[in-house]
């Protein structure tokens, strides 16, 4: 499975921006794709995912009902709509899929393929 993330950028608190993730590849094998971030000297943390199959969703407190996260199978894509944001999410934004079946998990751990990132500013 390949990811490719994208749709980052710098925007002025208040702004939405619409990350997506594309799969390719053997993405029959997939559980689940979830959005992990992070900000500059700090842990990698999660953020969202959806089960590639049913749909289900869980979020991090910290976006809960701010961010909004969606999948078109038709496409093989994942996309994360993120409203309201704040300087604080500030932060790389990477796309993960897990194969292993740790529906949503929280921990990168769980998931096998990540995306190679893409950068997401929120300025005062």
């Amino acid at each position: 499975v390949q990811l490719q993330a994208s749709g980052g950028g710098l925007v002025q608190a208040g702004a939405s921006l619409r990350l997506s993730c594309a799969a390719s590849g053997r993405t029959s094998s997939i559980y689940a794709v979830a959005w992990f971030r992070q900000a500059p000297g700090k842990e990698r943390e999660f953020v969202a995912a959806i089960s590639w199959g049913g749909g289900s969703t869980t979020y991090a407190d910290s976006v809960k009902s701010r961010f909004t996260i969606s999948r078109d199978n038709t496409k093989n894509t994942v996309y994360l709509q993120m409203n309201s944001l704040k300087p604080e999410d500030t932060a790389v934004y990477y796309c993960a899929a897990d194969s292993g079946g740790h529906y949503m998990s929280p921990s990168a751990r769980a998931y096998e393929y990540w995306g190679q990132g893409t950068e997401v500013t929120v300025s005062n």
